[in-house]
């Protein structure tokens, strides 16, 4: 065999082997931010199965805020519809829209009861009512910290597949669209900066 046809081959094999090396860190890529969706979806499914027996807590001293009850029950039910079409397609742009549409009519919802609760001293003093809020609040801060996650993997991804020359083979290998990112309607307040007047 000659020196050109060996240079040939070597140049054809690195080919095959830079190839492969992009599918698999493409995959590996997509298999992280889906990860970090599962991650969410945990802390999502723990926080509307405590939504209930906030509520449900509430209720004996709220009667007559009945609204309001039904209203976080309503957003919660439509949050959780969100959360089961995310984890079907986690990344697709529409779905990680719904699901932060219908969070963001949670935490109003929610906000709106927190608002309510404040009416009622007793309420706040129950035992049972203190564990669930703070168990609801600890819940909160593992959803921002597994959505972290979640978005810091999905720029990974679509940076890795955007970069070249593995923007040349994503396509080929069923890495076409770009993975969403997880926001919630209280993303944009989180970024803009806090307003002083005197």
């Amino acid at each position: 065999m000659s020196v050109s046809a060996l240079i040939v081959l070597a140049v054809v094999v690195a080919l095959i082997f830079y190839v492969i090396g992009v599918y698999n860190q493409l995959v590996a890529l997509r298999n992280r931010f889906q990860n970090g969706f599962a991650q969410i979806e945990v802390q999502l499914k723990r926080r509307h199965d405590l939504i209930p027996n906030l509520v449900e807590t509430a209720k004996g001293y709220m009667a007559h805020e009945r609204d309001t009850l039904e209203a976080v029950i309503a957003a919660r039910n439509n949050a959780v519809s969100g959360l089961k079409a995310a984890a079907a397609q986690p990344g697709n742009a529409q779905r990680m829209a719904q699901l932060g549409g219908a969070e963001g009519l949670l935490n109003s919802a929610l906000g709106r009861l927190n608002v309510t609760l404040e009416a009622y001293p007793e309420l706040k003093a129950s035992a049972n009512m203190q564990q669930l809020s703070e168990e609801l609040s600890s819940t909160e801060n593992k959803v921002a910290f597994a959505r972290q996650a979640f978005n810091d993997a999905v720029m990974a991804y679509n940076t890795y597949k955007q970069a070249f020359p593995p923007v040349l083979l994503a396509a080929t290998f069923g890495h076409a669209q770009d993975a969403s990112l997880l926001e919630f309607a209280d993303s944009a307040a989180l970024q803009d900066a806090p307003k002083v007047a005197f």
